[in-house]
């Protein structure tokens, strides 16, 4: 049976006396701060390095012992950068990982074809996980809807919902998007609607509706806390051990392909 909190098959073995050089970017922010968190509770890693914008308002702040950091040049001697922030931030920091050899674990959304496509490119240097969610039941919720979408095909229309918290900028979100690709991908038809919801506080909800004259198949995950998404990403700085080079994403890290 495979666990899907850890890495999937292609983990490569950690030293036990050794522990991951990790440095989180956002280190303030919503999903940066839970990741940092967990961190420093797992005794696999090591929280070297801390960034966050020059604006900031706790950009002076230490956080158990360790300044913050607004310099990329902080990320020398890192192994993994966790990255969930701005596009061009992680844009910025993708180059200075290449320049420092640090391997990264990209959350960002919203970036444009021009963005992904450098980080497709700098995945020939260093190695990269880049997923529009790191989820562990979001990206079950991406294998269903791929095995859904071959079965129904032509016979169903499909359509997609989506509502997270009021703060988030990028609408529809890279989840839905991820989805849209995925069932487009396996049924060859073009997704009928993506609807969006910016309300409250919610963290993330996704459903996946087919509909035929017939029935009506729903697919659908909710969020009910960040956790979800920052021990995902901790699992993933984990798979990268011992990777040189390669875009990965968490189909890859949970052995769902």
């Amino acid at each position: 049976m495979i666990n899907l909190l850890t890495p999937g098959p292609k983990r490569e073995g950690l030293n036990a006396v050794e522990r991951i050089q990790l440095a989180v970017s956002g280190c303030q922010g919503r999903m940066g701060s839970r990741i940092l968190q967990l961190a420093f509770a797992d005794t696999q890693f090591s929280v070297k390095t801390l960034l966050e914008h020059t604006q900031h308002p706790g950009v002076q702040e230490v956080i158990n012992g360790i300044p913050i950091q607004t310099q990329v040049a902080a990320l020398e001697g890192c192994d993994v950068l966790v990255e969930f922030t701005t596009p061009a931030a992680t844009l910025e920091h993708l180059r200075a990982c290449i320049q420092y050899h640090v391997k990264m674990v990209i959350g960002t959304t919203g970036l444009n074809p021009i963005q992904i496509r450098e980080i497709k490119k700098a995945a020939s240097k260093i190695p990269i996980i880049f997923s529009s969610n790191m989820s562990v039941g979001v990206n079950i919720l991406f294998k269903l809807t791929e095995l859904a979408s071959q079965k129904t095909a032509k016979a169903y229309t499909t359509k997609i919902t989506e509502a997270h918290h009021i703060h988030k900028k990028d609408t529809p979100s890279g989840t839905a998007k991820t989805l849209a690709q995925i069932t487009e991908a396996a049924s060859g038809l073009k997704v009928a609607d993506i609807q969006s919801i910016r309300e409250g506080e919610i963290i993330g909800d996704h459903a996946v509706i087919f509909e035929s004259a017939e029935d009506l198949i729903t697919i659908s995950h909710h969020a009910k806390n960040r956790d979800i998404f920052a021990k995902g990403a901790l699992v993933a700085a984990k798979f990268l051990v011992g990777k040189r080079k390669g875009l990965f994403d968490m189909q890859d890290v949970l052995g769902l392909d």
